[in-house]
């Protein structure tokens, strides 16, 4: 593996930091903040960032869209050497099939287009709870993107989809659930108002997901972004349009914190 700066493991300066650690000139949190920035891996196309699970809590998560069949393969295969849990968003069947061949352990989110290899699955708080909201069927993959996520990163995810503001009684019953909940992630198309709703009814934070749901004033999603970004309900943020990935690690993030 290359790792480190510029691409290349430098042995004098880790070793420098380890036997500063040993000497008592550095403590264990100054040595690990220093090692934090090190290794990555160049694989020409990619430069695998291999702590991240060290400073973030979760491996690198690979973006498939936009990179070849190999590339994806290639990417997988040297994360899954050195982190139990890998994540793979906007993944296609023919992507999975070629991980899977190589990695049997890999399963296919086909809803999320998610590729999921979770070896040791992190622990979650059983009392914290994030629910995931979608206004329409139609929602339910981005919603997915988000629940798989936040379930990947060690989370207890609820779900309760196709609760939009034209059948508002369908959202009302759902009112335990909104109170119980520690993040809400809610998932919605046309005009975004669920969220708002949402918004007004919880005491907890709330991450707006705007879809590319809807018909031509919808402008492919930028009408519900404007409008969840324009809530009246305060506690509101709001992730970029069919974003659930993003949503469902900042929800974790805001879940785990204490």
């Amino acid at each position: 593996m290359n790792a480190g700066r510029g691409g290349e493991v430098d042995i004098n300066y880790v070793s420098s930091l380890l036997k500063e650690f040993k000497a008592g000139g550095l403590s264990l949190d100054e040595a690990l903040e220093k090692l934090k920035i090190l290794p990555y891996e160049d694989l020409e196309f990619a430069k695998l960032d291999h702590h991240r699970l060290l400073r973030q809590g979760f491996a690198e998560v690979v973006f498939c869209q936009g990179k070849t069949v190999a590339q994806v393969l290639a990417i997988m295969d040297r994360l899954a050497a050195y982190n139990r849990n890998i994540l793979a968003t906007r993944a296609t069947p023919e992507m999975y099939e070629a991980v899977k061949n190589s990695m049997p352990d890999a399963k296919y989110h086909e809803l999320a287009r998610l590729i999921a290899i979770e070896r040791q699955p992190p622990p979650a708080d059983q009392d914290r709870v994030i629910l995931v909201m979608s206004a329409g069927t139609s929602d339910i993959p981005v919603a997915e993107e988000a629940a798989v996520t936040a379930e990947m990163m060690g989370n207890v995810v609820r779900r309760v989809y196709d609760v939009g503001v034209a059948g508002i009684h369908r959202l009302l019953d759902q009112r335990k659930l909104i109170e119980d909940a520690n993040v809400l992630i809610v998932v919605a198309g046309m005009e975004g108002a669920l969220v708002s709703v949402v918004g007004g009814m919880a005491a907890k934070p709330v991450i707006a997901v705007p879809t590319s749901i809807g018909y031509g004033a919808n402008f492919g999603g930028l009408s519900a972004l404007l409008s969840m970004l324009n809530s009246c309900a305060a506690g509101i943020g709001v992730v970029n349009i069919d974003n659930g990935f993003g949503a469902g690690r900042l929800a974790s993030i805001i879940n785990h914190m204490r």
